[in-house]
């Protein structure tokens, strides 16, 4: 992604239009935090969705916040809306969807000047709620710094948690928590019974909530156009996936509710980006792009499969200006496809690859995960024939991303180890060999951060330690020098699990069966090939 300009407050707000200003007077002050940029986090429909159902209730102000680096010494932590400093607020509400963002959370606690720990502040600080994909999966690593984390989706818990703090003595921390305690979808680390672990909360209904832009603000990755989520959850069950997984059973917008929202939409913008785990698999999305294309709506797409494919979609992309076309076979070869359970085949891809070109698409992007249980060197040089075909019948430009795999808790392959940083270095290199001669870019993602990752996302609560001890700026030395510090390393997380073994975010229940999990990944099956291949932590680990 290319540099973005700095802008501050005033002309960030100056550019966008829907922002919301309430008075404060008689109001619940709610702080929602992104820790990252302005630039991504109104990149990120469920910024927007919080925004519009927090300020929903005319007995609550909610404003953003967002980290924009700097360090302590930048000065306080400021609310966007009104300027007003973090700890004014009576909650501070994190949306956490990536775990390399929880480096900048703590840099934000401190710039807000609070004590990190919620065990050392009280009634006098602000509460800290924490919610998103990622902490909803594992909260453990930053269960210290949290007086309560929301586990699964926000709109069935805000309601009864927004009418318990209009009518709780908020600056009674310990009354308060007893109350929280007592509400579904909330775990209080710090006050928490023993016993079942907190259950997933989801929407039933995703009409009665569309997830649609709020605010229209231009300086962000999606600020030409008006997005919408279409479909939340996932059928497929790609053994690799959280979000197919976590947010499961597979939900969609009616079309009648998605074209009335668009319509609304296109007051603001003439495109329409349509958001899913996969655009494609929407029940209707032929129909529905012929639809939006005779609204008028230029149309893009977050997510798209190739099984099938969705020729209405493709031309539709195509008509609305779109010269990217972007497609993930995840791996090169059948075998290992069939093992992650993605279906689509080589000739699926050929099909997209064709149409790409059919449609006059300037760039096809392919984007495969490195590191795979049970890859080997066959494997990734099928990546790269794959790869050599598709150029071949694609006459524009042609590139990969290749992401290294990290496991990730509450999916198949959540006992699986991760590949070690040297293997996918060795893995990127040959890509990069069969490939870049040929005049197919390669981008990877940073092995070495990539296994940073995988310990955030299948680590404990002695992380948080880890965490404390870092700059706000911490390099890969930083990392492994707190780590060593507290007695961790970073093989202890990486390893393979035991089927049997107690799994730290056994203190969330996403509601799915660990013997489905079990099953689903061949787990047994893949722990006798580690064994009888001594591949426990070489480069193709299980």
């Amino acid at each position: 992604m290319k540099r973005q300009p700095t802008l501050d407050n005033r002309e960030l707000l100056q550019r966008e239009s829907g922002a919301i200003y309430k008075d404060w007077g008689g109001r619940l002050p709610v702080a929602l935090a992104f820790p990252n940029t302005y630039y991504l986090g109104m990149s990120n429909l469920a910024v927007h969705a919080l925004y519009r159902l927090l300020n929903a209730r005319p007995d609550v102000v909610c404003e953003r916040i967002f980290w924009e680096g700097g360090s302590a010494k930048a000065g306080p932590l400021r609310a966007l809306e009104s300027g007003r400093d973090a700890g004014d607020f009576a909650v501070l509400a994190f949306s956490l969807s990536f775990e390399m963002d929880y480096f900048n959370l703590i840099a934000m606690l401190r710039r807000a000047g609070l004590p990190l720990w919620a065990s050392e502040r009280d009634g006098r600080h602000p509460l800290l709620i924490a919610g998103g994909p990622a902490i909803s999966a594992n909260p453990e690593p930053l269960a210290p710094f949290f007086d309560a984390i929301a586990i699964g989706e926000a709109e069935p818990i805000l309601p009864p948690l927004l009418d318990l703090f209009r009518d709780a003595d908020l600056a009674d921390r310990q009354s308060l928590l007893d109350a929280l305690s007592h509400l579904p979808g909330l775990y209080l680390p710090n006050h928490q019974s023993a016993g079942l672990p907190t259950r997933r909360q989801w929407l039933r209904n995703l009409d009665a909530h569309p997830a649609t832009t709020a605010i229209f603000a231009p300086h962000t990755e999606f600020g030409d156009r008006f997005l919408i989520e279409i479909g939340r959850g996932c059928a497929r069950g790609c053994r690799f996936c959280l979000a197919g997984h976590a947010h499961r059973p597979r939900r969609e917008l009616d079309l009648e509710t998605v074209l009335r929202e668009v319509e609304l939409g296109l007051e603001h913008r003439a495109r329409v980006g349509l958001v899913s785990a996969a655009v494609s698999d929407y029940s209707r999305i032929d129909e529905l792009a012929v639809e939006l294309r005779r609204m008028g709506a230029r149309v893009s797409v977050s997510s798209m499969r190739v099984d099938p494919l969705s020729e209405p979609l493709i031309r539709a992309l195509a008509e609305s200006g779109t010269r990217t076309l972007t497609i993930a076979p995840e791996a090169g070869s059948e075998r290992l496809r069939r093992l992650i359970h993605k279906t689509q085949t080589a000739d699926d891809v050929m099909r997209a690859a064709a149409l790409a070109a059919e449609y006059g698409f300037h760039r096809l992007k392919l984007y495969f995960m490195i590191g795979l249980p049970t890859e080997t060197e066959e494997d990734v040089a099928a990546a790269a024939d794959l790869a050599l075909r598709v150029r071949e019948r694609f006459k524009g430009q042609v590139a990969i991303d290749a992401t290294p795999f990290v496991p990730k808790a509450h999916t198949p392959f959540q006992w699986a180890a991760m590949c070690p940083a040297a293997a996918l270095k060795q893995k990127v290199r040959a890509l990069r060999r069969a490939l870049e001669p040929r005049g197919i870019s390669v981008r990877a993602d940073s092995p070495a951060w990539a296994a940073v990752q995988g310990v955030l996302a299948r680590g404990d609560s002695r992380l948080a330690r880890v965490l404390a001890r870092l700059p706000d700026k911490p390099s890969l030395s930083d990392w492994r020098r707190a780590l060593r510090d507290e007695g961790l390393n970073d093989e202890e997380y990486l390893r393979r699990r035991a089927l049997d073994e107690e799994l730290p975010w056994q203190s969330v229940d996403l509601g799915l069966d660990p013997d489905y999990l079990r099953r689903g990944g061949h787990a047994a099956a893949l722990h006798s090939w580690s064994r009888k291949n001594n591949q426990a932590s070489d480069s193709t680990p299980v």
